[in-house]
């Protein structure tokens, strides 16, 4: 699958596309928020492309965890998944940070204190578990608190060398993480990913319309980008009781939830995972929810999320 070059989607019509030669410069360029990063950014095709793509051919499953919305568990769900697929022993997991100004996989996963490391084969990614490897900015920043405040450009190039630069070696699947909207690091990973392919995302939504409205969004970008949909979840969908496990929806549900957005976008939906207090308890201390919690009725939900991500990646690859 061939992924095309992808517009940001408040350019102008005759957009001449952020890799051309007269990106930025162009007539059409006049006035267009983005013309600054397009005309500082390196011209033409990316030299580095064909070893991007070549470390990316080593992995199997490259899946994206997006939504057009802040604050709705992209890297809580992000970490969960990686942990849950990290169950199946002979199955090599990776886990890739590209929120570049938030990042909170380190402390999600419990390694906020290590730092990466160079060898002669690259960066080493830090390991949580034998089969279970993670990269972020946060390892590379001074202390927890240091702010990155960086443009456009440096963002693409430092995913280009989480990419190119870090030894996942080979793996089964590539968990990346990304930030709200669908801006920078978003295109980047379009650049980077094109010739190799993303094999899919997953779009996390909660119920409320204010989140469905941003996630539509992403949903469109995703189409525009050939970004296959493996499905959308809705996360925080009603509270778990710790005592009775007993659900109560905490937030009103006026169009219908997620499920309701997958049947009007025709996606997949994938299911429903409740608020939980031992999920955010476990992403604080660094925990695997999915092993501290088996008998929640989340983890019986997220495991049957993987199961159903499975089933679309395979149908996916067989239609093409």
């Amino acid at each position: 699958m061939q992924i095309q070059e992808t517009k940001p989607i408040d350019a102008p019509e005759h957009c001449p596309g952020p890799s051309s030669e007269s990106a930025g410069a162009a007539s059409a360029c006049a006035g267009c928020p983005n013309q600054a990063i397009c005309a500082s950014a390196p011209r033409g095709e990316d030299p580095d492309l064909p070893l991007v793509t070549e470390r990316l051919s080593k992995i199997k499953n490259k899946v994206l965890v997006l939504s057009g919305k802040g604050g709705v568990g992209k890297s809580t769900f992000s970490s969960q998944l990686a942990w849950a697929l990290s169950l199946e022993e002979d199955k090599q997991i990776g886990l890739m940070d590209v929120d570049i100004c938030g990042p909170s996989i380190p402390r999600i996963m419990g390694v906020e204190k290590e730092e990466a490391h160079q060898s002669s084969e690259g960066w080493s990614p830090i390991y949580v578990c034998p089969n279970l490897a993670v990269m972020s900015i946060g390892f590379l920043l001074p202390s927890d608190d240091s702010s990155v405040i960086w443009r456009g450009p440096k963002k693409n190039g430092l995913i280009k060398q989480f990419i190119k630069d870090v030894n996942w070696e080979n793996l089964d699947f590539l968990i990346v993480d990304t930030p709200p909207g669908t801006s920078d690091e978003h295109l980047s990973l379009v650049q980077f990913f094109k010739n190799a392919g993303i094999d899919g995302a997953i779009v996390v939504t909660t119920p409320q319309e204010v989140a469905l409205q941003d996630v539509r969004k992403e949903i469109d970008f995703c189409r525009k980008a050939s970004i296959p949909v493996l499905g959308v979840v809705e996360n925080m969908s009603g509270f778990v009781c710790p005592s009775c496990r007993n659900k109560t929806n905490i937030f009103t549900v006026n169009t219908g939830g997620g499920e309701a957005l997958a049947q009007e976008m025709n996606i997949p939906f994938l299911g429903r995972v409740p608020l939980d207090p031992a999920i955010a308890r476990s992403c604080d201390f660094g925990k695997s929810f999915v092993d501290e919690c088996p008998e929640s009725p989340a983890s019986e939900i997220i495991i049957d999320i993987i199961n159903k991500v499975d089933q679309n990646l395979q149908a996916q690859k067989g239609s093409y």
